[in-house]
């Protein structure tokens, strides 16, 4: 069967957007998303890591809680029922595994009997203990009943708020997610049941279905799967991290004046909040994509595919122009030469690697991977070109120089030298290395438009990827997208606008870390500010290649570093037409040497259309060599 690549530069990934058929999920991601009420054949045995921990975390606590409460609803006489029903979920929670809790149907006849015999409770061995039934319960009904007055007063808000804190806990966890279903239902269920309608049995290897509805059933506190978890489509992680948002804005302009916390802290609260919005752009993006036509598509993804990036750079440009700080542009330089070298190194390399491991050898679509190679060149070579341009009619400037022979026609030893382009009133500039930033800046974005319409429109067929039926289950069905239109609108509208707001906090707060940190500006910017914002495309590239899809790890990497190059880039320098800033499109010797490096290595190795972990070893390790490099590299001048 065939399905359909990443096509450069065009976010619509209809996997990670649209609701696959229940029929056709494998049997563990079904049991992630299953109620725990399910009672199994064999569920082997109970004593496991997870369930040992779950004991020394919350087992042991919960257990005492439901002590005292008993203790505490015995003492008012007429809570005794509900003391009772405490002190037996005290056992329950202090190992639930290979247990389940009941509803059971009273009988109309015993509802008014204050005692209830012969029901068989595997917690304690043998018959349930005699229970108290007050005799209200027919008279009033359940709600008004005086020891369900007193048990909603006493003991029921204590225990909503432990087991809240277990949920919220366990969920934060992620592998203990079942605890936080397990919390969950029970404080939705079981502690508003009458007590004589709960029941506690021990299960056995061989157990007969039980009679009335089985509530809770419970065999494995933790599950390492949890991770492909999604709540309304949204990968768990990214939920878990959404409240990280908000504590990171009601931080940043709440505490303005740093008395809580410094600018270290707020820094990477913003920068780790980005994490999470680039996701939830990216899916609004990609849901959008795939209830649009091929316009619509590519206008959303040209508004928006880059805006996590833009934002900060922006902010960051703003910032330096207020401040008359050359080191804000050098860091927005740094950032856009690491994306690119990151994305054409690391995240292919990283991929194939993590890919090598399940698969000895991948393959992938080489023309697909050709053109977008084409475009990366093309991209580079227009970005660059003002650069080379520079070095070649530029004047050298030098900012300090030694006589090494103390000889006047000896040699000089000299630092800090750079071309100056505003050499008689910047006539070069402004006359020559200007006028062809703009002709690169216009041509650029062409060529990107160009190269959409052919990998969407003309020559779709080289993005056909031929994969076997095990790998497609369901393709006969159609998809559902799991946000509307409008929502992924208004979605992706409030993830830009919290963007803005994080993009202005880690500028607000960088600039301590650029004046006194010890590392160069240049390994700050090719590392934190770079690849944290792509830290979403990288695990999707990782899903990607451990289903043996390398093709989409390879244009994840592609889509970004030609994104970079042909809209990034171009519309900075369309920014700073309408607000001087001191960003010009001339890098530094470093930058230009690594990309065109990068992007000549990453060509050779994707000649064949097959690679192994070793190829891929081979991008990463050159990945490090060269942030190596950057780390030890002397700040940009004049920072």
């Amino acid at each position: 069967k065939k399905t359909r690549s990443l096509q450069f530069g065009f976010k619509k990934w209809k996997s990670h957007v649209t609701a696959r058929p229940w029929e056709d999920r494998s049997e563990i991601v079904k049991e992630l998303y299953s109620d725990l009420n399910v009672i199994r054949g064999s569920g082997g045995s109970t004593l496991t890591c997870g369930n040992v921990l779950y004991l020394l975390l919350f087992g042991w606590w919960l257990s005492l809680l439901y002590i005292l409460v008993a203790a505490i609803m015995f003492v008012t006489v007429i809570g005794a029922p509900y003391g009772q029903l405490c002190w037996d979920l005290a056992g329950y929670f202090l190992w639930p595994f290979g247990k389940a809790i009941q509803k059971v149907e009273v009988p109309k006849s015993h509802r008014a009997c204050e005692v209830s015999v012969g029901e068989s409770s595997a917690l304690l061995g043998g018959a349930t203990p005699r229970r108290w039934h007050p005799r209200c319960w027919v008279a009033s009904g359940y709600w008004h009943c005086a020891s369900t007055t007193a048990w909603l007063c006493l003991g029921y808000p204590v225990l909503v708020l432990a087991h809240g804190l277990v949920c919220v806990t366990a969920w934060l966890l992620i592998v203990l997610i079942p605890v936080a279903k397990l919390s969950a239902r029970a404080t939705s269920r079981v502690l508003l049941l009458p007590p004589e309608r709960v029941l506690i049995r021990r299960l056995r290897m061989s157990e007969v279905p039980l009679e009335g509805e089985v509530i809770l059933c419970c065999y494995r506190a933790a599950n390492p799967y949890y991770y492909k978890y999604a709540v309304d489509g949204i990968n768990v992680f990214a939920v878990n991290l959404l409240p990280l948002v908000l504590v990171t804005l009601v931080l940043g302009y709440v505490d303005s004046h740093n008395h809580l916390t410094g600018s270290a802290i707020k820094f990477t609260l913003a920068l780790l909040s980005i994490m999470p919005l680039s996701y939830y752009i990216g899916m609004a993006i990609a849901s959008i994509s795939a209830q649009s036509n091929f316009a619509v598509g590519a206008v959303v993804n040209a508004t928006f595919g880059s805006i996590t990036e833009l934002t900060f750079y922006i902010t960051a440009l703003i910032k330096g122009s207020r401040e008359g700080n050359r080191c804000y542009a050098e860091v927005v330089k740094s950032a856009l030469t690491g994306t690119l070298v990151g994305c054409v190194l690391f995240v292919p390399g990283l991929c194939m690697v993590i890919g090598g491991i399940r698969h000895q050898e991948q393959r992938f679509n080489s023309r697909s991977a050709g053109v977008s190679s084409a475009l990366l060149f093309l991209s580079v070579g227009g970005v660059f070109a003002p650069t080379l341009f520079s070095k070649v009619y530029g004047k050298l400037v030098c900012g300090e120089c030694h006589n090494v022979t103390q000889n006047p026609l000896g040699h000089y030893l000299c630092h800090n030298c750079h071309f100056d382009l505003m050499d008689h009133n910047g006539t070069l500039y402004y006359s020559h290395v200007q006028p062809l930033v703009y002709t690169v800046s216009i041509l650029l974005p062409a060529a990107y438009l160009i190269g959409l319409f052919f990998t969407l429109k003309t020559h779709t067929h080289i993005y056909d990827i031929h994969i076997s039926d095990c790998h497609m289950p369901g393709h006969h069905h159609s998809a559902v997208v799991h946000w509307s239109r409008w929502r992924a609108l208004v979605i992706l509208l409030l993830s830009t606008l919290c963007m803005s707001a994080c993009a202005d906090l880690a500028t607000e707060h960088i600039s301590p870390i650029l004046t006194n940190s010890t590392i160069s500006q240049y390994f700050i910017g090719v590392t934190v500010l770079a690849m944290v914002p792509e830290l979403p495309e990288i695990v999707n590239g990782i899903q990607f290649a451990l289903q043996n899809n390398l093709s989409l790890s390879i244009e994840i990497g592609n889509c970004i570093a030609v994104q970079v190059c042909m809209l990034q880039i171009p519309i900075l320098v369309l920014f700073t037409i309408f607000y001087p800033t001191n960003f010009t499109l001339v890098f530094s010797d470093l930058h230009v040497y690594a990309s065109m490096f990068s992007v000549v290595l990453m060509n050779y190795i994707f000649m064949d259309g097959k690679c192994d972990y070793f190829q891929g070893t081979v991008l990463v390790m050159v990945y490090f060599i060269l942030l190596a490099v950057y780390f030890f590299a002397p700040s940009p001048s004049g920072c």
